[in-house]
């Protein structure tokens, strides 16, 4: 579904932003899902003037897919489905922000600036997410258990400074 809102989903304790273009949907908690979800970003913001083959979109991508597959690999509980929302800012700096929700509260992503020995298999999701997003967080899902792992893109010719990256404790 793609439709106008009036604001997006602020980071905890942000004000909302006004919104120029939103995409929702929910995916089964499945490998397939998890890539259906990120061939919808990329197409969604194609078709809202972010080319395939542009910075903005291939890198909104690979962040769509790392919080994705997360959300299949750690947030999934049997028989309910991960939800992704994906926002355009309409005023101020331009920013695309993308929302994957899963239902798993006990699982919190820790992010540690040690990245794993060459021989695991995973662990770099978040350290991929981090150096490519403006800023991400990880907060509790507002509207019953789970999580929200989201992150910002702002886009070429705005500056405005960072934010640390934040999480919230496993048993908050």
């Amino acid at each position: 579904m793609d439709h106008m809102n009036n604001e997006t989903s602020p980071a905890p304790g942000a004000a909302p932003c006004p919104v120029r273009s939103e995409f929702a949907m929910r995916f089964t908690s499945s490998t397939r899902g998890a890539r259906l979800a990120r061939r919808l970003v990329s197409h969604r913001l194609d078709s809202w003037g972010y080319p395939y083959t542009g910075d903005a979109n291939e890198t909104l991508s690979l962040i769509t897919s790392e919080l994705a597959a997360n959300a299949v690999r750690h947030g999934h509980v049997a028989g309910r489905d991960f939800h992704l929302r994906l926002a355009e800012t309409a005023d101020g700096p331009r920013t695309l922000r993308v929302e994957v929700t899963d239902t798993r509260t006990e699982r919190v992503p820790l992010l540690t600036i040690q990245e794993p020995s060459g021989e695991e298999e995973s662990g770099r999701g978040l350290l991929i997410v981090a150096q490519l997003a403006t800023r991400w967080a990880v907060a509790p899902r507002a509207d019953g258990p789970g999580k929200t792992a989201w992150a910002e893109l702002w886009l070429p010719g705005e500056a405005p400074a960072p934010s640390p990256i934040g999480h919230f404790p496993a048993n908050a």
